[in-house]
């Protein structure tokens, strides 16, 4: 996104100048409004998934690596790993995205912990930040080798590891 102008948006939107600013001030508007939205559905997926069960686990996990599959393993992390070097406001909401996310997680977890299904001594934030971190470098790795078996074998590894059943 870094290297696009509004001139390339709006040629992709087939949209006049006045309807992209009527929006939008400018392009870092644009920008702030792109992470939040993506952020948004971010959110909105982690709340519908039940990581409160081992089960809702591993449909979550096989959720993420559909996704990544069905996009033939291109784009990496969903939420704007490049803007995060190159505009300092757009890394701050990509991190306060990140800190939505990693949230969301950690609310299906703590009711996994609940139930005695989290092994003894795993935090379910610690394990959130963990399962964002492992799903990240499998993105990434999934991206570049245009394969989700990184992916898979990171967050495999890490629920193994994590639950007791």
């Amino acid at each position: 996104m870094a290297g696009t102008t509004l001139e390339d948006v709006k040629a992709a939107a087939q949209v006049s100048g006045s309807q992209l600013y009527h929006y939008f001030a400018d392009k870092e508007a644009l920008v702030q409004a792109v992470i939040d939205r993506q952020a948004d559905v971010l959110i909105s997926n982690q709340e519908h998934a039940d990581l409160g069960t081992t089960g809702g686990l591993r449909a979550w996990r096989d959720l993420v690596i559909a996704h990544a599959s069905g996009l033939h393993c291109q784009g990496g992390c969903p939420l704007g790993s490049q803007l995060a070097e190159t505009d300092a406001a757009a890394r701050a909401r990509v991190a306060t995205g990140f800190g939505r996310w990693s949230a969301a997680i950690s609310d299906g977890l703590r009711a996994l912990h609940a139930s005695g299904n989290l092994a003894p001594g795993i935090s379910p934030d610690d394990l959130a930040v963990t399962l964002l971190a492992a799903l990240q470098g499998g993105l990434l790795l999934a991206q570049v080798r245009r394969d989700t078996r990184p992916l898979e074998t990171a967050l495999d590894t890490l629920l193994a590891l994590a639950t007791t059943t």
